[in-house]
């Protein structure tokens, strides 16, 4: 039997390579910053590791800020909040 490549993405705040079903993708969009749960939206995507530390983190140096080239609005940090608590 096979076996089947893991893909492998970085989280971009702590530098760690992670399976992609450990991490969250966020998306910038021509309609602004949304959080891909699926994996397929198109655009321009970071990844962050699926911890609350990471997202603090991510909001205080405003990381995804540069990585995304735009102003993230609290509004997805909070959508990422969400997402942990389901």
């Amino acid at each position: 039997m096979k076996v089947r490549k893991i893909p492998m993405r970085m989280c971009v705040v702590t530098r760690e390579k992670l399976p992609k079903k450990e991490l969250v993708r966020v998306v910038r969009t021509d309609d602004g910053v949304v959080v891909d749960t699926t994996g397929k939206v198109n655009g321009r995507g970071a990844y962050l590791k699926k911890d609350k530390e990471v997202f603090l983190k991510a909001k205080k140096s405003k990381i995804l800020d540069k990585h995304l080239e735009v102003t993230v609005e609290d509004e997805v940090f909070e959508k990422l909040d969400e997402l942990l608590n389901i």
